[in-house]
């Protein structure tokens, strides 16, 4: 048996060695296939610098425009007259429709992630529109270092190589913008990169941000948000997770949306949302809770139950004996059941951080009938 043993060992061996020999050629010859069976197909009129890195089966139509440090994934479509410009990436299976315009020529990038779809004549990733930023570069040459806007120093830089001169050029302010998945941006919109360097504006997944909505810069915004058309939000603008927006609502710089909340049609928020609650006016005011964007969302009857009895205590009282609304506040974390309920302790603690030391505080409040 041994000797049997030792001469099938070098036999199998070898087999095994011309097994995965031929293994690894199929593999190798397979992703060939697939790259020949899915070519990227540019149309002649578009513009595609050749320092630009091209993904597999990527479209890019007619009057199309991508700059030299663009990175497209596989799968990316650009309908006509979409444009990327600077230092941006695209993710797998992204498209970009007529007129898009997505990156710019400033210092920093854009990130977009996988499977995000951006509308007609939408502008992502461009210079914010605080007066603060200038998208400063140092220009040096032979005489001198000084800041300079873009403007300035791609003219004097080409000016300079003309001349046989050497310059280089440094980025002063950077801005970035960092997109995730599957989010759907449509027509009209404009989202803007951060104010400064040390920043960034951030869209998380899955949000619906619709026609002529605006985000401006260094904006935090997190996942499976529905933002309805001409919703404006302001700089610094925090909206956490599945909060929604009716139309035409105006959100000042700093506010903060809390999770599962809901904003009226044309409201405008100058203070906090806190959690799971409802807001609407031209000066926005509490209205009692999201109740129906709860139940949609999950939450059962015992939560929902908890949530109304809270917020009753807290915004609701109508004995003279109930004490301040810090009282009533520390009542509710301190009760027997509520301070025990998950939900309601994270709607406390929401409304507790809206007045921390650079916290706007919440919306205003009345004592309304019913939640």
């Amino acid at each position: 048996m041994l000797r049997i043993g030792r001469i099938l060992n070098p036999l199998s061996t070898l087999t095994l060695r011309r097994f995965s020999t031929t293994f690894s050629s199929a593999y190798v010859s397979e992703k060939s296939s697939v790259a020949a069976l899915n070519p990227s197909i540019f149309h002649p009129t578009a513009v595609v610098h050749p320092d630009a890195i091209i993904g597999q089966g990527v479209s890019i139509g007619p009057f199309c425009f991508v700059g030299p440090s663009a990175k497209l994934g596989d799968g990316c479509q650009l309908y006509p007259g979409s444009h990327i410009f600077g230092d941006t990436e695209l993710g797998e299976r992204c498209v970009l429709m007529t007129g898009a315009v997505v990156g710019d020529d400033l210092p920093g990038r854009t990130v977009i992630g996988c499977n995000n779809i951006i509308g007609y004549h939408a502008v992502v990733g461009v210079k914010c529109q605080d007066m603060k930023y200038k998208g400063l570069f140092y220009f040096s040459n032979s005489s001198s270092r000084r800041r300079f806007t873009p403007d300035f120093v791609f003219k004097h830089v080409y000016a300079d190589m003309n001349n046989g001169q050497l310059c280089s050029v440094e980025p002063v302010d950077e801005c970035f913008l960092y997109v995730g998945d599957n989010n759907e941006i449509r027509e009209h919109a404009s989202i803007h990169r951060s104010s400064k360097s040390s920043d960034r504006t951030v869209i998380g997944d899955n949000n619906l941000i619709m026609g002529s909505c605006h985000i401006a810069h260094d904006c935090k915004l997190g996942n499976n948000n529905i933002f309805a058309n001409n919703t404006l939000l302001a700089g610094h603008v925090v909206v956490e997770d599945y909060a929604h927006t009716a139309g035409a609502v105006v959100v000042h710089q700093f506010c903060r949306i809390g999770s599962f909340a809901f904003i009226g049609g044309g409201s405008v928020l100058s203070q906090d949302v806190p959690k799971y609650m409802m807001v609407s006016g031209e000066r926005a005011e509490l209205r009692g809770l999201n109740l129906e964007g709860l139940r949609r969302r999950g939450f059962s009857v015992t939560e929902i139950k908890s949530l109304r009895t809270a917020y009753r205590k807290i915004f609701m009282s109508v004995d003279a004996k109930s004490g301040s609304f810090e009282e009533r506040l520390a009542e509710v974390e301190q009760h027997e059941e509520l301070a025990h309920v998950p939900v309601v302790s994270s709607m406390v603690q929401s409304i507790r951080d809206s007045f921390t030391e650079n916290g706007r505080g919440i919306c205003r409040f009345r004592h309304w009938i019913g939640s």
